[in-house]
């Protein structure tokens, strides 16, 4: 029976625009690009070879001199002893070359830099890892030093070929877990290496945990009071000037002004009472560096992963708080670019005896909020280091090693990150899990162990989910043409002899074979927990693969659906497609599928292909003589379907729902081949 409250809907052509000679996507790519070379200008030239002239061309005097002197000034004088001398020692090397590392690189990346904000230096993880990788080789010597000029170079060249050819997507592989979990573990060790400073005796030189503390016991009886308690005393002062620094804002300079207080303190302890127990930095060559080609090429390969790492850690620091910056500021920033900077940076660096820099989180943070506009104020930082290569080196002789440690240990303090432990535990335990692993591994087994460990478990988990993605089975919302997964919606109902599964990821060699499995399972095991409409059938006349979220399909996907389509033809069962996009209809019209299958049989909705699938289902329970009318026959369905569609006639939804057995006196389109209206109303 037909209700006067049923309402039509038409099925919507599908438009199959395959068949035009569609440009490849590596084409497309080149025409993309192009085009846009094509519409740059000089000024666009110039802004990509050297960012710095954008914000000079727009330079407000009035508006952004004051802010980037202050910030320049404050994050300069927090630069020499902090981020230079502080961390050069962590890496094994000289306090003067800290201070080069803080020089060149800092001009250089002024100008090739996107950043406005980032500061540009040492910073700690990278100063342990250089310590690490060259933990064999004796740190006072000549060599050692000219490996980590070296290694700057190698550095610097990764950071820039990977700048052009456009590559800074490689380290989203790496999860936020994975880095949080590292950083933590790095920064105990950091200030575990820094005990010596703080007891009074030499420990051994390692980046795991276990030969620190054992070190550290073993040299108890060597235990020496005074740089015990003048590190403790700098370290605690710095800790309550930081604190207050962040939590009012009428105090925001005592952030910045830590290290450099702790430098004074001790320097004027020393001064007054000459204590022979504290050791002192000693004798720094006063003066600019010279230019010099880095030298030992030979270790180059010894260093490669090493350089693998130092970028790594380079992308996810500098990168990250650039673009976090720049949002803040309210301009873009391209990654690629600011990795291509870090890298002349860096080049440039090693010709004048520096180490491998990169941008800093904690400098980076009080640039910003000392009001930096432009890269004005990392200019101004230069010359404040320039200033003290030329007139107060004599000074820093005296600065005791312990306060260098303490400053040291107050920077790393804030890399533990506990609390996203404890918030991973509450949100995903998976993530928790990398956390757990790499920080475990990282302490007990070293970095390089701890970052591949990590990364492996992240690449693990990515493989993972890629190869079994979800999976859901759809029914539609009472009321609506709207399609919806079952298990999420309990109210959604599904049609008997009709099974609509979505795949949310793309079709790929990885996850073919689960897909095919599942498929095979909801044609087998129907889910009983859902209601369902539509004539009383023994099995699944059809399956409605929704395709809006695959975007990719490549040739082994389009292989295993061939073989799905044959498996499914040999049970009399019709395959629909509904909604691919335009790049998988391509493919699979390239691969001669959509012709396989029939182009009638893909469409536009998921609910455009209900209604013609559940039209054959309701036919097909008429008479027990009918039931096995080939679905494949293109005589006696599929030309039919074409014909009624070009008619735009209507049928009740109701009837097809209703699972009614009227005898029809002949299977033609008139009876068969309309759309389905809408659900009923009110449902």
């Amino acid at each position: 029976m037909r209700t006067p409250a049923n309402r039509t809907v038409k099925i919507i052509p599908f438009q199959h625009t395959y068949n035009g000679g569609d440009a490849t996507p590596a084409t497309s790519f080149w025409m993309r690009w192009k085009g846009k070379l094509d519409r740059m200008k000089v000024i666009d030239w110039i802004e990509m070879f050297i960012p710095c002239s954008r914000w000079i061309r727009t330079y407000n005097w009035r508006e952004y001199l004051q802010p980037d002197l202050v910030s320049g000034i404050t994050v300069g004088i927090m630069l020499v002893p902090q981020q230079s001398m502080s961390y050069a020692k962590l890496a094994g090397l000289q306090p003067i070359y800290g201070l080069y590392t803080g020089l060149v690189p800092i001009f250089v990346y002024a100008i090739f830099g996107s950043s406005r904000q980032l500061a540009v230096g040492p910073v700690a993880l990278v100063s342990l890892l250089v310590s690490n990788v060259l933990g064999n080789i004796d740190s006072s010597g000549e060599l050692y030093t000219e490996l980590t000029i070296l290694l700057s170079l190698m550095v610097g060249i990764l950071e820039c070929a990977m700048g052009l050819l456009r590559l800074g997507w490689l380290i989203r592989f790496i999860s936020h877990s994975v880095i949080s979990g590292f950083t933590t573990a790095s920064a105990i060790v950091i200030a575990l290496s820094q005990a010596k400073y703080y007891l009074g005796y030499d420990i051994v030189r390692s980046s795991e945990i276990i030969p620190l503390l054992k070190s550290i016991i073993s040299g108890a009886d060597k235990f020496s009071w005074p740089p015990f308690v003048m590190g403790s005393s700098i370290l605690a002062i710095m800790l309550i000037m930081k604190e207050l620094g962040k939590t009012r804002k009428n105090l925001r300079f005592l952030r910045a002004a830590g290290p450099l207080t702790a430098v004074v303190l001790g320097t004027t302890f020393v001064k007054i009472y000459h204590p022979s127990s504290i050791s002192l930095v000693g004798d720094i060559p006063q003066g600019l560096p010279s230019f010099s080609i880095p030298k030992e090429f030979g270790y180059v390969k010894s260093l490669i992963s090493t350089t693998f790492l130092i970028t790594g850690v380079a992308i996810l620091e500098s990168v990250g708080i650039a673009k976090a910056l720049a949002a803040k500021n309210g301009y873009e920033l391209d990654s690629n670019q600011e990795l291509f900077g870090l890298g002349v940076a860096n080049i440039f660096g090693s010709f004048f005896s520096a180490y491998p820099a990169t941008g800093s989180f904690s400098r980076s943070a009080v640039n910003h909020e000392s009001g930096a506009k432009t890269g004005l104020s990392g200019i101004i930082m230069g010359i404040i280091i320039c200033s003290a290569l030329l007139f107060m080196t004599p000074l820093f002789e005296y600065i005791p090693q312990c306060a260098l440690a303490a400053i040291v240990v107050s920077a790393v303090i804030g890399l533990v990150d506990y609390e996203e432990a404890l918030f991973l535990w509450q949100v995903d335990k998976k993530d928790f899990f990398l956390w757990t692993v790499t920080f475990a591994t990282t302490l007990f087994f070293g970095i390089e162990i701890g970052v591949l460990v990590g990364v492996g478990f992240s690449l693990a988990f990515v493989i993972h989910e890629s190869a079994n993605p979800h999976v859901a089975v759809l029914g539609r919302l009472p009321g609506t043409t709207v399609y919806r997964n079952t298990k999420q919606y309990p109210e959604a109902y599904t049609y008997n002899g009709i099974v609509i599964v979505r795949i949310d990821a793309p079709l790929y060699f990885a996850n073919t074979s689960f897909i095919k499995d599942r498929l095979r399972e909801y044609e087998i095991a129907v889910d009983q927990s859902t209601s369902r409409r539509g004539p009383e059938v023994e099995r699944i006349y059809f399956v409605i693969l929704e395709m809006a979220p695959v975007t990719y399909v490549d040739s082994s996907a389009v292989q295993a659906l061939k073989e799905l389509y044959q498996e499914y033809k040999s049970r009399n069962i019709q395959i629909a497609i509904a909604n691919p996009n335009h790049d998988v209809l391509s493919t699979l019209s390239k691969s001669g599928f959509i012709d396989l299958v029939g182009k009638e049989w893909c469409f536009v909705r998921v609910h455009d292909a209900v209604q013609v699938c559940l039209q054959y289902v309701q036919t097909s329970t008429v008479s027990p003589r009918s039931p096995h009318i080939s679905i494949h026959n293109s005589a006696s369905f599929s030309e039919r379907l074409n014909e009624r569609l070009n008619r735009k006639e209507d049928l009740s939804a109701a009837d097809m729902e209703s699972g009614r057995r009227e005898r029809l006196t002949s299977i033609d389109a008139d009876s068969i081949m309309q759309p389905l209206l809408a659900g009923k109303s009110g449902k």
